[in-house]
Formats: C-alpha cells, structure tokens, sequence
C-alpha cells in the first residue's frame, strides 16, 4: 500500500509559521510606535496560531459529515451574529467598517465564520437537491436568495472584499453542480450592474477606483496605498532586501502586517520569496482539489470544493491589489496577514479538508 504523503499538512504548516514571523517584521515598527511594544501583533497572533492549531487537529478528526446534520444550526448562527454586528453598542467600527465584535484590544469578525457556515450550509444544500438543481426557480433560486441576504448583512458593515469573495465561491459551486450556463450569463450581467451601483452609492469606492487607474491622481490620499506598495515591490530584486531590512514598514506603508503584508515580502525576500509563497499557495490549493475530485460523497466533494476556490479566490484579490491588478477591496492573504478570525477560520477549514481526505 502506498504511503500518503501530508504533503497538505507541511504546507499549511510552512505557510501559516512564515505568515507569524512576517507579521513581526512588518509590524514592530508600527507596534512600538503604537503600543510601545514591538512585538504586540507577534504575541497576538502567535497565540491564535497556537489556537487555530489546535483547532485544526480537533476538526481534522472530527467526521465531517456530522456538518450537514448541523448545518442550518450553523448558517442559523452565523446569520444572528451578522445581524448582531449591525447594532451600535454590540458591533465595533474598525476602519470605517461596523464589522467586528470587540473583546478588549482584540476583534472577532463574524463574516469570517459565515465564508464557512455559508459554504457548508450551500454543500447540505446541493447535496440533498441534485435533480432540482437544474430548475432556475425551484433549485437555483432559493439558494440564490439565502446568498444575497448574506451579502447584504455584508454590506451593510460594509466589507465589499469579504462580500465578492462570498459570492465567487457560492456560484463556482453552483456551476459545479450542474446549473444551466445561461443562468450565469444573465447572472454575471445583473452582478456588473450591481456592482456599478455599489460604486456610484459609496464615494470612497469610486476613490478607489480611481485611484487604481491612475494612483497619481491622488498620491497622499487614496493613491497612497497603492503606491507605497509598489515602492515596497520594486527593490526587492531577486532576494530581497534581508529579512527586517524593509523601509516601507517604517510609516510609509500603513498598517503593512495586514491587507499588503505579501509587499513587505516581496522586499524583503524579492523574487525568490514571492516564489516560495506562491508556490506554497498553490500546493495548498492543488492538494484541495485532488481530495475533493477523489471525494466519493457529494457533500464532501462540494465542501472540499468550496474550501478550495474560497482560499483560491482571497488569495488571488489580495495579491492583484498588491501589485495594482484591481482596485483595493480590504481582503487579507489567508495564513499570512494579521487578524486570529481570518486565521482561526483558514485553519479550521484545512481541518475540514484533512478529515475529508482521510475519510475518501
């Protein structure tokens, strides 16, 4: 018998240690500064490291077809806890979002834990209604409808980023399952005129938009980001500046140990660390898909692969925002930018994705 190889298990474990020691040398800086502590953000996420490992093992034993027993209990909470956020007093703003429970100097996001419950719930879902998938109206619709009231509470924070990622995994699923092309022709149609509308009613977007085509426009302003991150991306080179050597985490970058950490690493590793890390990300995402082609179930099969194309998808947004691809959306780089909810819940769904392999 041929010996299963974790190579799944040294990625994530690679990843998720380098993502820590990251943090500490984008943000002591900044957390001296702040907190009079630089190692303020090492301390805090190396504890939810620690937490988030832990959680993984428990969830990796743990059959994941108990989820769709549990999984309107699941959505059911995640939908209160995003209502929740919504009232002042409850939910704390952060950066101009009301998207965070706050417990002390620390946050809890609860659309973090809805990208899961979502996904798991929309698995149960497909799972138990494949012949009705394939009518609009008795399949496709309610499920549609469980998505855009989810996507509304998100934007309602707002969390655009979080909302888009949401949104790419339920319908990549929905095409998976067998639903008629058509519908995401006239589906994609009516999300551009969504999205057009989401712009126009919010005038820091159409900053952003702005400040993506040409962010000279506005260098000190909402070009700024952008353009400190890219300051951050040229000198790196080939290897990079040295680990701690980068000069855009002193004040020019803000807040660089979040959304635009992978430009700390790209100047301080150059090229060759950009590699490593990509090619770390897409082992991870690779080693995804083969457990959820060789998944027997069709819950299993649709969990994996809403796991997988949910990590695919934050990935990719972070990393075209970096480098100046798209218009900045506040999505953070699984493993590796700052935050315990974004880092739980990567974790907790890696779980997931070990104890589907091992159960297939």
């Amino acid at each position: 018998m041929k010996k299963d190889r974790p190579i799944l298990l040294i990625a994530i474990i690679i990843l998720s240690i380098f993502g820590v020691i990251m943090i500490y040398s984008a943000s002591y800086v900044w957390a001296e500064y702040k907190f009079n502590d630089p190692y303020k953000y090492l301390k805090t996420q190396g504890l939810f490291l620690i937490i988030g490992y832990i959680i993984m093992y428990i969830v990796s034993k743990f059959n994941y077809h108990k989820y769709k027993k549990k999984a309107n209990i699941i959505f059911g909470i995640c939908l209160i806890l995003l209502i929740l956020v919504l009232i002042p007093g409850i939910g704390s703003i952060r950066n101009g979002s009301r998207s965070w429970f706050g417990i002390g100097s620390l946050g809890i996001q609860p659309s973090e834990f809805t990208k899961l419950g979502l996904i798991i719930f929309v698995s149960k879902y497909l799972s138990n209604n494949q012949k009705e998938i394939r009518d609009i109206k008795k399949g496709v619709l309610p499920i549609f409808g469980v998505l855009l009231l989810v996507f509304a509470l998100i934007m309602l924070q707002p969390d655009f980023g979080t909302g888009i990622v949401i949104v790419m995994t339920i319908v990549v699923l929905l095409f998976i399952s067998g639903v008629k092309m058509n519908f995401f022709i006239k589906l994609g149609l009516i999300g551009l005129l969504g999205i057009a509308a989401l712009i126009l009613i919010a005038p820091y977007r159409i900053k952003r938009i702005v400040s993506f085509l040409n962010p000279w426009t506005d260098p000190l302003g909402s070009g700024f980001q952008i353009i400190q991150s890219l300051y951050a991306i040229g000198p790196g080179g080939l290897l990079g500046l040295g680990f701690g050597n980068s000069i855009q985490k002193h004040f020019y970058l803000p807040e660089p140990q979040t959304d635009f950490i992978f430009s700390i690493i790209s100047e301080e590793f150059g090229f060759m660390g950009v590699l490593i890390v990509s090619f770390l990300f897409i082992t991870i995402i690779v080693e995804g898909f083969k457990i959820a082609m060789k998944c027997e179930d069709l819950f299993g099969k649709y969990l994996a692969f809403g796991i997988v194309f949910g990590l695919a998808f934050q990935t990719l947004l972070n990393l075209m925002v970096v480098v100046g691809l798209i218009p900045v959306t506040g999505v953070t780089l699984p493993f590796l930018s700052y935050g315990g909810s974004s880092l739980l819940i990567t974790l907790c769904s890696m779980g997931i994705l070990l104890n589907i392999k091992k159960n297939n």
